[in-house]
């Protein structure tokens, strides 16, 4: 399933080339300032990249029989540190614009400095240009260093703080990601050298092992000493909701931790049967390496805030400090994927733990409606990032009571009837707690490329209750008709969340 839509590439052409855009014919072949431009986007903010696109944004396409070659150009040479240092994954995309064929890049900024055959390229509204002066390179070493806490350096890190036995996991997984893979045939130490976990300081000119090294290799002794407060807790509350019935204290690395988080949902939360095609997939490990992923990838370490895995009667709900790029609920229609350690982040890709960012997003909002019929995760971003995911279907009886406390029994009485039969009825309330969305954009949401006749009788409830209106009151079938939430419809949504 393609994570960039026709309309999404059609959104970043008509914006034109600037600084997070740009487009490069390669009809026949692959035009080699790609790699530069990926050098500099890597280097400024990230960016868009079109490949089969002009300038003055025509789509030309690519030559189909050369489709495939340039593809494995862009994974070979992104993979060469003598091409790209260091190395990079990136994801490619094939979208079909007009009959034609395009290739599509999304690059994320790093948090270190990157060059294309030795020379480093930064970002500007008029292109890309190469860092020559010596002035220039170091401040954009310092700026990566300042911004990111993974690249902190600590000089007195050696090998032996780390487990020796984690590295030759991590050649198992990387081998069966790819069996070419150059951390196969390594040493231990090259491995921390080719991940970038060695760095120089550039504020005091010595050079280490950094935090990420560190989170990602090292004893709980040395996680101790280099970040006393680092933990992340593990609660199953089902039925002691003060204390916990169970709990994982973890302090280890994130490799170790990566398994016990995992662990600790298989024990505790169901499985269900479901056929993609004709192969079985496990609905629960698809949803929840996403969440553990996130939980341990893109978390401010920085903050002494602890990171939370809670497993409640019907949900489960995870916490951490971030550093947001944005204040509010996150949808596929606003993600703007965004790395918060990108090291450590490209060594859960290398690994084959995660995809490209944004996809983890994407993948919860695709099958948590199968986990539970019509629930949707509920991911905010703010100072504390939260995502929320229901692995059971609410109580009715209790639903229904709380209900009627908060907006009048007979009311409550017929929620109970209709809203707790399919959660269609509550989610939709949820979706325009933020922000009117039309019709189209509401079920998409939930996976429908056109809304259902049961989705269209629901908003006809949901509108007959006086729970939402329409923002264009005088025309029901304008072009442009959203739904917001009506003053009733808050109230609605503020006993849902008391209850949840």
């Amino acid at each position: 399933m393609s994570s960039i839509t026709e309309k999404n590439v059609k959104s970043i052409i008509a914006k034109g080339e600037g600084l997070e855009i740009e487009f490069k014919e390669s009809y026949a072949d692959l035009s080699r300032s790609v790699f530069e431009t990926i050098c500099a986007f890597l280097n400024r903010n990230g960016g868009h990249i079109l490949l089969g696109v002009a300038n003055n944004g025509e789509i030309k396409g690519i030559k189909e029989e050369t489709i495939l070659s340039q593809l494995d150009i862009l994974v070979r040479d992104m993979n060469n540190p003598q091409i790209i240092s260091p190395t990079f994954y990136l994801s490619t995309e094939l979208v079909e614009l007009e009959g034609k064929t395009i290739i599509y890049l999304y690059v994320p900024e790093s948090s270190q400095p990157h060059s294309y055959k030795g020379v480093i390229y930064d970002r500007n509204q008029e292109g890309d240009f190469r860092l020559e002066n010596q002035q220039l390179i170091t401040n954009l070493y310092l700026r990566k260093q300042d911004g990111y806490t993974e690249n902190k350096v600590f000089p007195y890190l050696v090998l032996s703080d780390f487990e020796t036995e984690k590295f030759d996991m991590v050649r198992k997984l990387v081998r069966l990601t790819r069996s070419d893979h150059p951390w196969v045939n390594m040493t231990n130490e090259e491995i921390l050298y080719s991940a970038r976990l060695h760095l120089k300081d550039f504020h005091t000119g010595k050079e280490g092992y950094t935090l990420a090294a560190a989170l990602l290799f090292g004893k709980e002794n040395t996680l101790a000493a280099v970040l006393p407060h680092y933990k992340t807790d593990a609660l199953c509350r089902k039925v002691d909701v003060e204390r916990y019935d169970d709990r994982e204290d973890i302090r280890c690395n994130l490799l170790e931790a990566y398994s016990r988080l995992l662990a600790f949902v298989r024990k505790h939360l169901p499985d269900r049967f479901y056929l993609e095609g004709n192969q079985r997939i496990s609905i629960r490990e698809t949803i929840f390496r996403e969440v553990v992923a996130n939980l341990l990838v893109h978390r401010e370490f920085s903050n002494s805030y602890p990171a939370t895995l809670t497993i409640l009667k019907d949900e489960v709900v995870t916490e951490n400090w971030n550093k947001p790029y944005m204040v509010g609920r996150i949808l596929p229609e606003n993600l703007r994927p965004h790395p918060k350690n990108p090291t450590i982040a490209n060594f859960f890709k290398q690994l084959g733990w995660v995809e490209e960012l944004g996809s983890g997003v994407r993948k919860m909002f695709k099958y948590c409606p199968i986990y539970v019929k019509g629930a949707l995760p509920l991911i905010e971003e703010g100072d504390i990032f939260k995502i929320i995911i229901q692995y059971e279907d609410k109580d009715k009886q209790e639903l229904g009571q709380s209900l009627g406390q908060s907006l009048g029994q007979s009311l409550g009485q017929s929620l109970e009837q209709e809203s707790t039969q399919n959660l269609f009825y509550n989610n939709i309330v949820k979706c325009l707690q933020l922000q009117p969305l039309s019709r189209k954009e509401i079920a998409s949401m939930f996976g429908q490329a056109k809304a259902s006749g049961y989705f269209n009788r629901t908003i006809s409830k949901l509108l007959a209750d006086e729970l939402i209106e329409h923002t264009i009151k005088n025309n029901p079938n304008h072009p442009s008709q959203k739904f917001k939430l009506t003053v009733k419809g808050t109230l609605f949504l503020k006993s849902i969340n008391e209850i949840t």
